[in-house]
């Protein structure tokens, strides 16, 4: 029984209405779906449902920003900061970044102008030889996020490694359940030991995230891989470049 939901909450609903059957929701996504399925833990304890459990696939965006930088054949002059993980998570944490990696980086929001203008800011930066962290998002972004979102993820989860499709393990990536909660961890409850994808051999995904090659580089962009049926990560959601790509260039 394998179900699409809009909302974690729905499957503690559903977990609450069918006490006989095991309830799993999975958990996810970057920092910013974090909140509402760490909620739904909260929800699922405050009821007293013990037939719910989340398996956890959260990934985080600075730690991976790491990783790309330390690559010796990285090829990134500037970051656009996602501005709906800085909504949530602020951008505090890329100052060290910026300046570890003497790199702009420009918190940018999704609409075209948003974009527009976050490439000027990054362009400016390069010309003038500066390297900081600007938040062209501010309708929307603080510098210390959501702090209420925060404390719910803070509350439930904690910082763990996590493979990336793509990239391998990046230490302290991802969130796991903290262990006052492990009993809505659906790991723990049902002996999962280690979760890997084989990756595709003609996959250039994790080339394409770490900006050494482009979409249209790889063999199988258009072929094999499409936003229907896709090889990576890249091209799944339409903010993958690889979707971005394919929809948006001729």
């Amino acid at each position: 029984d394998l179900r699409i939901l809009y909302s974690p909450l729905e499957a503690v609903n559903i977990a609450r209405d069918n006490p006989d059957r095991e309830v799993v929701f999975f958990a996810v996504g970057f920092e910013t779906t974090a909140p509402a399925n760490a909620l739904s833990v909260l929800h699922a304890e405050q009821a007293g449902i013990s037939n719910y459990s989340i398996l956890v696939s959260h990934v985080l965006v600075p730690p991976a920003m790491e990783a790309i930088l330390d690559d010796e054949f990285c090829n990134i002059n500037a970051f656009l900061g996602a501005g709906h993980v800085a909504a949530v998570m602020g951008y505090e944490d890329y100052h060290g970044l910026a300046e570890k990696y003497k790199i702009p980086i420009v918190v940018t929001g999704f609409e075209p102008l948003d974009l527009v203008q976050g490439i000027l800011m990054a362009v400016k930066q390069l010309e003038s030889g500066t390297h900081i962290v600007e938040n062209q998002y501010a309708r929307a972004v603080k510098a210390e996020g959501n702090l209420k979102a925060r404390a719910i993820i803070n509350a439930v989860f904690e910082v763990g490694d996590r493979e990336w499709r793509g990239i391998g393990k990046i230490l302290n990536s991802g969130y796991v359940i903290r262990k006052s909660y492990e009993r809505f961890d659906a790991e723990k409850k049902y002996g999962i030991d280690h979760m890997q994808v084989a990756e595709d051999p003609s996959c250039i995904a994790g080339l394409v995230l770490k900006g050494i090659k482009k979409p249209k580089d790889c063999p199988e962009f258009g072929k094999r891989c499409t936003p229907e049926s896709p090889l990576g990560a890249p091209m799944v959601s339409s903010e993958g470049a690889c979707a971005a790509y394919y929809h948006f260039t001729e």
